[in-house]
């Protein structure tokens, strides 16, 4: 009996679809990023469909179906991590779509060009925003660094599918035709895999603030006195209300907590303080955990407790506030 072979792209189709399905029916993911699951495992399962099982009617839908993947991501990366989207800023996004159908019927030679700029444009966009932010304002700061390194992540693979179409252009012009369905599989695949298996990760989704509250910006930085009282203030809202254990924390909602604008307060804390908002918390998360630890609590008791959600973030915070790893402590103040 011959064994049935199913085909990659379908196969990253079915896991991208049960996980699209898995996390709607859980309800702990954003729209967004359900429609960036969706857009890659649907973009798959057209891949699957036209290059292997033949159905050719749907060689013109394949490129409308694939331009909805960047700008999606792009909108989802703007939700996570740095504002909520807003349609009349965001809007003209919804058009990359409709300018790709319209190239295919009025101008079918430049779809290839069109595509390879879409992909490449919105991956090397998310990459140059995130070089400029430095912090992301909703990106939970227990995460550590894996929010910016899921989507730099991101911002890459879709570099590669655009990469990927001029590949399939040289490989044509080369007259090596067949080489095209393989192409296409492998890093369509790829690709789908890795954008849809990113937006899986809690991390790379941040918390959901008001934007009117925390999108205020300023041109002038504050002299040096308004930045110590800014810090005096912050200081006291930590100690006294410990948001610090919130594992959900991020700029954005100790901005709101102050009533000041993000880039004010990211600033006011790399001058006073010498160190960015992530390990400006995590210095009380640290020492909080040390307490715990003095208390007789767990490693993984104590990493929860005050508010880490990794391990290896919670021992590399422990060893730069401490100087020691967390089993070196204890075993210095002869616990466990």
């Amino acid at each position: 009996m011959a064994m049935l072979t199913l085909p990659i792209p379908l196969i990253v189709a079915l896991i991208l679809g049960f996980h699209a399905l898995r996390h709607m029916f859980a309800q702990d993911r954003s729209t967004l990023f359900l429609l960036l699951l969706a857009a890659c495992g649907f973009q798959s399962l057209i891949v699957s469909l036209v290059q292997h099982y033949g159905v050719t009617g749907l060689a013109l839908v394949q490129p409308i179906t694939a331009s909805f993947i960047p700008p999606i991501a792009w909108l989802t990366f703007q939700s996570a991590a740095l504002r909520p989207v807003a349609l009349k800023q965001d809007g003209v996004h919804c058009l990359i779509p409709v300018f790709v159908l319209f190239c295919i019927v009025f101008a079918p030679p430049t779809l290839d060009v069109v595509l390879t700029t879409i992909f490449a444009g919105y991956g090397i966009a998310i990459l140059i925003r995130l070089r400029q932010e430095g912090t992301l304002p909703l990106a939970r700061l227990a995460s550590g660094p894996l929010p910016m390194r899921i989507w730099q992540a991101v911002g890459a693979l879709l570099i590669v599918s655009a990469l990927s179409d001029i590949l399939i252009a040289v490989a044509v012009g080369l007259g090596h035709f067949a080489w095209r369905p393989l192409i296409i599989s492998i890093f369509t695949s790829f690709t789908l895999l890795g954008i849809g298996g990113l937006s899986l990760s809690r991390d790379a989704e941040g918390t959901t603030e008001d934007p009117t509250t925390t999108e205020v910006e300023t041109e002038e930085k504050p002299p040096s006195e308004e930045h110590a009282a800014l810090i005096k203030r912050l200081d006291d809202l930590m100690e006294d209300s410990q948001l610090y254990l919130d594992p959900d924390l991020s700029l954005s909602r100790l901005a709101r907590r102050l009533h000041v604008p993000i880039k004010q307060l990211s600033a006011a804390i790399n001058s006073v303080k010498g160190e960015n908002v992530s390990r400006y918390v995590n210095g009380f998360r640290i020492r909080n955990a040390c307490v715990r630890l003095d208390a007789g609590a767990t490693v993984t008791e104590a990493m929860l407790d005050c508010g880490f959600n990794t391990k290896s973030n919670f021992n590399r915070e422990f060893t730069r506030v401490m100087g020691q790893s967390p089993s070196e402590f204890m075993h210095q103040k002869g616990i466990g």
